[in-house]
């Protein structure tokens, strides 16, 4: 029988998932439910030691001589930090040890408990990576418990720390048997050549597989998601994610029901956006992205094609929608107008997209890559971040923004780097627009003016100012005449035009 503490439970089935054979462990109340399991689980062998500094050091000769992860557990309080000398040795030896120290629960920290002090992050740059675990009181936690432990097994590069709150009732042995836990794998670079043929394969070979992209983002993929939400017959079995942010809710949602998700990436990174991570490879997403493109031209696959009859209709019917004077009116228009115009090289110009409302509405509307600062999704800095491309480069940058987001930093334009390559198109709304489409807050009464911000401000002053040339736009007509211009006309200053929209 293994303890009835789900935390514990999960560690032990993914140390014995990630290949982990022997612990060093430490005698102490509050770790006697991961110690039970240690000894309790077949695959593991224990060696007891009694001095946690000595334990450490012993943990770290069985890593060199097995050339594997080895488990050094502790009890909560001092003993941990007895682990330092050895874990610090173990930094500059590169060798996995596995720190696991139990913890008491964190509203019981720096209230004169027993063995209580901070232990997140306690052996600080010492190990490559530190999580504190959380005990589960639901699906979401028990997920949030699985990647972090995943996310520290992972790293092979030197020693990580596991730190597991464990509340009482300490001692109850009453679970028979471990969870399964899903482990993810990671393949990093200097593997990848080969892995990155074995990913395509293995999308080619897949029965329902799909290539997700958050930046550049796969247009229209909402609107499709949204339509088919129910059918199973389109949800895949195996998800290739080449990183950046998915803005969608909705297709976050949906493809939480793939069984999989492979992850490429630069960096080696752990983002399970979709709850479903099961190998992490790190290398470049835009190589494997034009391997498997290539293979699908010699070699067309099913659902793949499936998807993109769905996507060739949905993008037939929005443009075949006949939309009233709108933001999304605009937003298409402009679309449509700057989807013809070409740079010197021949390429379609850049578009950035703030955030809120405005990149919204070129998951819908978009017909090529654009930008978008969806790193932490804030407001502020997208206007400087289009200015600041503008100035690097010789080809038409164009911002499409909101209101809040543009007098937020309407300091971007005061600057003697920009040119008239730089076009901003300014979605006037009155307020963030964005505050009305969330249900439920319509019934507050401090919506518009102190959470939507309400206002009656123009950008023609501050345009004037730095010598901007400017236009505002109200009817569709003078929209369509003013995105003409901003997409067309020659200028040696930045253009803005204003699109007013406020009810």
């Amino acid at each position: 029988m293994y303890c009835n503490k789900e935390n514990v439970n999960i560690l032990t089935a993914l140390l014995v998932k990630h290949g982990i054979r022997h612990a060093v462990v430490c005698p102490g109340s509050r770790n006697a439910a991961i110690v039970h399991n240690l000894n309790e689980c077949p695959d593991i062998q224990c060696y007891p030691v009694t001095d946690e500094r000595s334990a450490g050091f012993y943990a770290l000769g069985m890593t060199q001589a097995l050339q594997q992860p080895v488990v050094v557990c502790v009890t909560s309080g001092t003993a941990l930090l007895n682990l330092a000398p050895a874990v610090a040795e173990a930094f500059y030896q590169h060798r996995p040890v596995v720190v696991i120290s139990a913890d008491r629960p964190q509203q019981w920290i720096d209230q004169l408990d027993g063995q209580t002090l901070p232990q997140p992050d306690a052996l600080g740059r010492f190990v490559k990576k530190a999580v504190t675990l959380v005990e589960p009181r639901d699906e979401e936690e028990h997920w949030y418990c699985n990647r972090l432990i995943n996310e520290a097994l992972m790293e092979k590069r030197g020693p990580v720390h596991i730190n597991v709150p464990i509340s009482e009732p300490l001692f109850s042995f009453t679970t028979p048997s471990l969870p399964d836990e899903r482990k993810i794998d990671f393949t990093p670079a200097e593997a990848s050549n080969i892995t990155l043929t074995h990913v395509c394969r293995m999308f080619l070979q897949a029965q329902r597989p799909m290539l997700i992209a958050g930046q550049p983002m796969n247009p229209l993929l909402e609107e499709a998601v949204l339509r088919v939400k129910d059918d199973e017959a389109y949800v895949p079995d195996f998800v290739l994610y080449t990183g950046g942010s998915i803005v969608s809710k909705h297709v976050k949602r949906f493809l939480r029901r793939a069984k999989e998700t492979w992850a490429v990436n630069l960096t080696g990174e752990v983002n399970d956006t979709f709850m479903n991570l099961t190998h992490v490879v790190q290398g470049d997403p835009e190589v494997v992205a034009d391997l498997i493109r290539f293979n699908l031209e010699e070699m067309p696959h099913p659902f793949v094609q499936k998807w993109e009859a769905l996507l060739a209709d949905v993008r037939q019917q929005k443009e075949a929608e006949v939309l009233p004077y709108s933001q999304a009116a605009v937003v298409k228009y402009f679309e449509q107008q700057c989807s013809v115009v070409q740079t010197a090289a021949g390429s379609q110009p850049t578009v950035q997209y703030a955030n809120s409302m405005a990149i919204r509405l070129a998951n819908i509307y978009s017909h090529s890559k654009v930008f978008c600062n969806r790193g932490v999704n804030g407001i502020e800095g997208s206007l400087s971040t289009a200015a600041g491309f503008s100035c690097v480069t010789d080809d038409r940058v164009f911002c499409v923004i909101g209101d809040l987001s543009f007098f937020y930093d309407q300091n971007a334009l005061w600057n003697q780097n920009l040119k008239g390559n730089f076009r901003i198109l300014l979605l006037n709304n009155g307020k963030g627009v964005i505050f009305d489409n969330l249900p439920g807050l319509d019934q507050s009464p401090a919506r518009d003016r102190f959470v939507a911000a309400q206002h009656h401000t123009s950008a023609e002053g501050i345009c004037r100012q730095n010598h901007v040339a400017y236009r505002q736009a109200s009817t569709m007509e003078d929209m369509k005449k003013g995105i003409d211009w901003l997409v067309s006309a020659d200028s040696q200053c930045p253009m803005l035009l204003e699109v007013m929209l406020s009810q």
